[in-house]
């Protein structure tokens, strides 16, 4: 090292150091060097100490015998003249570390103080995992032994580089090796994945990979361990282990690239990166709660961080608060002094944001729990520039001193060119009125969500005779004022209100179809305002917009009385309900006042026959089944129970409705008096695979029921409305709305799955049973070409069940092309990072697609569970956004109708009867004891 400037060290004797005694041997100056013995990888000899605030210039070892080597003459007359100079004489050959006078104090409990900005350029992990390790050998034996290959020894700025590649041309490489790697963005993700592992590193020390002419090398070859060349075997082997492992690298690809997103300066990262790193965001419990522009400033200023030891104490308690923390991984404990270790902290919690708010030192010491703990920073300056200027952009509307609307200014980037603000919170009333006055009259721009958040939420927080009390009020704004005294500019005001009323309409009935026209009131409303326009000479336009609407409404009134009241059965043996009641019609509609037939058991099994519309009430089926079952209780001490075959209880809320859809795949319903519950056990057909066509499906052709399951489901997709999802999330009692239709859906998802594994166990021949995996994975592939990703979770997932995986004889006997191809989609369903796979793969693919509809759900609940819907009196309008956006999803997937090419009519109705009703047992127990009978466990 040189000393740079008016800065002085003092260098001491290491050995009288150790019986805790120091003599200064010299003083160093402004100019002078030290540290030399790095050359001959000697040990220090001496510490060399600051005695004042010091500035230096540091040589890296391998640059410092690169400039040696190349310049070796001149070095040894410039380090001997450095040795006269500064006085060491022949002692000072080796130099000791640099140490402070100021001596950091430990923790008391932990051994070592990490940093606070951690090297970026640092592999998150210190030792490569032996996957990892394993994956980096298998790719360098096949990149080694292509004579044809971008390894190679190259020379570089005078310097020799052994086995070493541009970025480029690995990307190319691995696009050639597998077919699963579609895109450069993939591989490009794949190697950073093994660069943040420290099985691959840049020549030049930079840690992101990148798809350019910048070169890269294998670990082993830097530090010399890669040994000789590979044998033919050690080629083989790698060839093995790739078509193995490689996906699990590919799923590995998308996580790194976010790293390494977040590893790069706010500056550098560009529109698209932002992008990515704010979808991640939206699905981070710890920032449910913030609005969606934090989110997106989040996105350019938050901080990937890597700790590679358990014991490292992030910060201490009474510290300065510099920085918020978020755990992507591992876990931390909250020490307080006096106390010790009063909480542990896991993936998905934050923690250091009060001193931040607060200005105040830390409560507590964070030291971490388990190694190799992933996080996310945001530093203080960022932190409370994000928190002025969400006030600074915020807008407050006021009446009689209270906020009823609050806005907030949007970025013109973000698609909201027509207006300068969006609403985060507001009374219905005034959130209505904001809407009416700033998004109507064509005023609304193609990117602003406002109004379609409106029309697909407001059930929640404005129920429709609210809503439609206040149009009306606004229509008849003029009711009790003379026009013939008002000003023209009153005139023109009324009349202006009025056409944005029946825009309004259209804009409802555009959004949300037929569940406008399922309400008496809003008929009614629609109807009176119809003849209220055509009474106006000054609103012909408005006259032909709603003329358009009645001629809607008539249509659909006219089909509803054709499918008059529908009749369905839910039948004894446990047949899911998915259009079997004899309608010929597809795309059934499952209406609140069809009737549905179903049985009510009690405890002996007997039980009654009851037929009610699907609204009807849990009350009122639990009272009407006790009376036919002669049960002498009243009504308050009995309980209606759906008995799963495994012989869980869950019980049915009084105001519940739609009740028979609700059930599992073999549930029964039951009525018991609350002091008998434990009494209630599963039917024994409960027990045994529900009621099917028999038909051998090895015989079937695997594409024709691809296409007709495909169809099937489109048709169950179909009629779920989006309204469903939030009776759903937030409980059909609450609206005393049927979901039906969606019951049925999920009801699908779990049918495919549970045939999946009812049909591999109930085979007994290994050779038969490894021939039906073989073609559930070629369905499985099928209904993804179809973009029927429900029905294709549900298959993986079949086969993905214990009952299933554990059978070891049967996958080793299946060909390495369908295991190869089956590990593809185990990695595309992967739950990790929340399901972060599904969602990259499903955002590429257009209309019309089935989606996988229990994702959805969960990302309303997420929603729903994280985010409260009144903040201090305000409806949550953040809240009715993120709710919106799944529904919208739900939309766009079936904004094209579904066209596929049919197949060849040979046993069409045969499959069509097939796929409506699976073979099924949803209880794992008996499956798993089904598994174990045909390939008992292996000694």
């Amino acid at each position: 090292m040189w000393l740079k400037r008016h800065r002085r060290y003092s260098v001491t004797s290491n050995r009288r150091r150790r019986n805790k005694l120091s003599v200064t041997l010299c003083n160093l100056g402004v100019g002078a060097t030290f540290g030399e013995s790095i050359l001959h990888d000697l040990p220090r000899d001496s510490t060399v100490v600051t005695k004042t605030t010091c500035e230096l210039l540091r040589v890296e070892q391998q640059d410092f015998r690169l400039i040696f080597e190349k310049n070796k003459e001149l070095m040894n007359d410039i380090i001997t003249n450095c040795r006269l100079k500064n006085g060491f004489g022949q002692s000072m050959q080796t130099t000791s570390t640099v140490q402070t006078n100021v001596q950091q104090q430990p923790s008391p409990t932990k051994k070592q103080l990490s940093p606070d900005h951690p090297n970026p350029a640092a592999p998150i992990t210190e030792i490569p995992s032996p996957a990892m390790s394993r994956m980096g050998w298998a790719l360098r034996t096949l990149l080694v032994s292509d004579n044809t290959s971008c390894l190679k020894d190259r020379k570089v700025g005078g310097k020799f580089i052994r086995k070493c590649a541009p970025g480029t041309e690995l990307v190319e490489w691995l696009l050639n090796l597998s077919p699963i790697v579609h895109t450069r963005t993939q591989a490009a993700g794949m190697w950073q994945a093994l660069l943040e592992e420290g099985v691959l590193c840049h020549v030049a020390k930079e840690q992101p990979f990148k798809d350019k002419c910048f070169l890269y090398r294998f670990k082993s070859d830097e530090d010399g361990t890669a040994g000789g060349a590979p044998t033919s075997d050690d080629v083989n082997h790698a060839n093995e282990h790739i078509r193995e492992a490689l996906p699990a690298l590919l799923h590995r690809g998308p996580d790194a690239t976010l790293r390494m997103i977040l590893r790069k300066p706010s500056h550098e990262r560009t529109q698209e990166e932002l992008e990515l790193v704010y979808e991640e965001l939206l699905h981070i419990a710890a920032l449910s709660h913030l609005s969606t522009s934090i989110k997106r400033e989040l996105a350019s200023i938050i901080v990937f961080e890597a700790h590679a030891h358990a014991g490292t104490v992030l910060f201490n308690q009474g510290d300065e608060g510099r920085s918020w923390y978020i755990l992507l991984k591992g876990s931390v404990d909250v020490v307080i002094h006096g106390k010790g270790t009063v909480a542990t902290l896991k993936e998905g919690d934050d923690f250091g944001k009060l001193a931040l708010i607060n200005d105040a030192p830390r409560a507590a010491t964070i030291v971490l729990k388990e190694n190799n703990c992933l996080l996310l920073r945001v530093d203080k300056e960022h932190f409370n520039r994000i928190l002025r200027d969400v006030e600074a952009n915020t807008l407050r509307l006021q009446e009689h001193g209270k906020d009823v609307l609050i806005l907030e200014r949007v970025a013109k980037q973000r698609g909201y060119s027509a207006f300068k603000y969006t609403v985060m919170s507001g009374t219905p009333q005034k959130m209505l009125e904001h809407l009416l006055e700033t998004r109507l009259g064509g005023q609304a721009g193609p990117n602003d969500p406002f109004l379609d958040d409106f029309l697909l939420t407001h059930i929640v927080f404005m129920p429709t005779p609210l809503l439609i009390d206040e149009l009306a009020a606004n229509f008849h704004a003029d009711a009790d004022i003379d026009l013939r005294q008002a000003s023209e500019e009153d005139q023109e005001y009324f009349l202006t209100s009025k056409r944005r009323v029946v825009q309004f309409i259209q804009r409802w009935v555009l959004a949300v179809r037929h569940a406008v026209f399922d309400d008496p009131l809003a008929v009614e409303f629609i109807e009176e305002l119809a003849t209220d326009v055509e009474a106006e000479p000054a609103l012909q336009e408005e006259a032909s917009i709603i003329h358009h609407v009645l001629t809607q409404l008539s249509r659909y009134q006219e089909d509803r009385q054709m499918n008059a009241t529908q009749k369905w059965k839910l039948p004894p043996n446990g047949q899911p309900i998915c259009l079997f009641s004899g309608n010929t019609h597809s795309k059934t509609v499952i209406r609140p006042d069809d009737d549905i037939i179903f049985r009510v058991y009690c405890a002996d099994h007997t039980y009654c026959t009851l037929r009610f519309p699907m609204a009807t009430t849990a009350e009122m089926i639990k009272a009407c089944a006790a009376d036919k079952l002669q049960i002498a209780r009243l009504p308050e001490d009995l309980l209606l129970v759906e008995v799963k075959s495994s012989g869980e209880r869950l019980v049915f809320k009084d105001n519940d409705v739609s009740v028979p859809t609700a059930l599992s795949l073999n549930g029964r319903i039951f009525v018991s008096p609350k002091d008998h519950l434990d009494a209630l056990t599963p039917l024994p057909e409960q027990e045994v695979p529900t009621e099917a066509p028999d038909v051998d499906f090895e015989a079937l052709s695997t594409k024709d029921v691809a296409y007709h399951m495909t169809l099937f489901d489109w048709d169950l997709f179909w009629a779920v409305h989006e309204y469903e999802l939030l009776y759903h999330t937030f409980g059909r009692h609450h609206f005393n709305k049927i979901t039906s239709n969606l019951d049925v859906f999920i009801r699908r998802f779990n049918e495919i799955q549970y045939w999946v594994v009812t049909e591999i166990v109930s085979t007994t021949n290994l050779t038969k049973r490894m021939s039906l995996v073989k073609k559930f994975i070629k369905l499985a592939a099928f209904c993804k070409e179809y973009q029927n990703l429900n029905a294709f979770f549900a298959i993986v997932m079949g086969l993905s069940n214990t009952a299933v995986s554990r059978l070891s004889g049967t996958w080793d006997k299946l060909p390495s092309k369908f295991r190869k191809l089956f590990t593809e989609y185990e990695a595309l369903i992967d739950p990790s990072r929340n399901h972060r796979a599904y969602r990259m793969s499903v955002g590429k693919l257009q209309p019309p697609v089935i989606p996988f509809m229990p994702l959805l759900l969960k990302d309303m609940t997420f929603a729903h569970e994280g985010n409260k819907t009144s903040l201090d009196g305000l409806v949550n309008f953040e809240k009715m956004h993120m709710m919106a956006q799944t529904m919208r999803a739900v939309r766009f997937c079936r904004s094209r109708h579904l066209v596929l090419d049919p197949p060849s009519p040979k046993n069409e109705n045969e499959i069509r009867n097939y796929i409506r009703c699976f073979r099924t047992i949803d209880n794992q127990r008996v499956l798993n004891s089904m598994s174990q009978k045909v390939e008992p466990r292996r000694s």
